[in-house]
């Protein structure tokens, strides 16, 4: 018998892909889908769909008990470009929602949790090159401050109250099946949508700023194999480092080149370009590689196909 899933925030870049994996793997009806409103068709009439603010913890329990979930993935989030600007409504949101489902968890309701962190847990002070699991944080964006303070929770509950909570660095992440959702890395995926669509792109970072990145459906993958692992091969509350790929905008625009030699990139850096300086080149993943033997299997130049091939359709 499959146990029953929730997902909070269904309808964002990665809530919409991870709800079709999840119903693909543990059945359509057993896989409930929720957001503060509705705005993805193929999650809301694919399957169970509920309108929830996360936030309200007397409605998220009534749809925990009405049912009878076990698994929650809190994907609903305010993002960093976005929590910029609303710093108070960013932390409120990152915050409470987590709290609420940790404190089910700690009260039985639930018995297992998903809750992304970020490479935006990483500040000035950090390493940029490789930077390890554990070094130096000190974030300068509001976001970051919400996953570092995210991430300080979920192993206080693991610890003290034996909540299984499980969390990854999500690197900048590109789809082709959403539109951005108001972050720092999101000028990797507009990039595309303006190259098919305009065949040119300005860039609000520079052309040399060097980020980790991944390929949704790599971060899917490293999403559902952390949670299907046995929990006594992983760290203690620990949110994993998950690397794939690392690239800047004009290293991007070269490999776009490639398949659309008309294309040109111009840069006008904005308020993101200080979030993104304050982030590693690289990330580290020796520690999933170990405990969860990751491996991604897309690379920049095969991304970069499959975007203009799906995006092209």
């Amino acid at each position: 018998m499959h146990h029953k899933i929730l997902i909070l925030g269904a309808c964002g870049q990665i809530g919409t892909e991870l709800t079709i994996a999840l119903r693909e793997q543990h059945g359509v009806d057993n896989v409930v889908a929720s957001d503060i409103r509705a705005t993805d068709d193929a999650v809301m009439n694919a399957g169970p769909f509920e309108i929830l603010d996360a936030t309200d913890l007397h409605a998220l329990e009534d749809v925990i008990m009405h049912y009878e979930i076990e698994t929650v993935y809190l994907m609903a989030a305010m993002l960093s470009g976005t929590a910029e600007k609303f710093p108070m409504k960013a932390w409120s949101l990152n915050m409470d929602t987590l709290f609420h489902v940790l404190n089910l968890a700690k009260d039985k309701k639930i018995s297992k949790i998903f809750w992304p962190s970020s490479i935006a847990v990483f500040g000035p002070g950090t390493p940029k090159e490789n930077t390890p699991q554990q070094c130096i944080m000190a974030p300068s964006s509001v976001y970051g401050m919400s996953k570092l303070a995210g991430e300080g929770w979920c192993q206080y509950y693991h610890l003290k109250y034996g909540v299984d909570v499980r969390s990854l660095r999500y690197p900048g992440l590109i789809s082709w099946k959403t539109q951005p959702g108001g972050g720092t890395t999101d000028y990797a995926v507009d990039i595309f949508h303006k190259a098919i669509k305009d065949g040119a792109y300005e860039s609000f970072l520079s052309p040399e700023t060097t980020l980790p990145m991944m390929y949704m459906e790599d971060a899917i993958r490293a999403t559902l194999s952390i949670m299907e692992s046995e929990s006594s091969t992983l760290k203690k509350g620990m949110a994993y480092n998950v690397s794939a790929m690392s690239f800047n905008p004009q290293e991007l625009a070269h490999a776009i080149r490639k398949q659309r030699p008309e294309f040109q990139i111009s840069y006008a850096p904005d308020f993101r370009q200080s979030i993104a300086d304050s982030w590693p080149d690289s990330v580290s993943d020796i520690e999933a590689q170990k405990d969860w033997q990751w491996k991604p299997q897309f690379y920049l130049e095969d991304m970069v196909k499959d975007m203009l091939l799906h995006l092209n359709r």
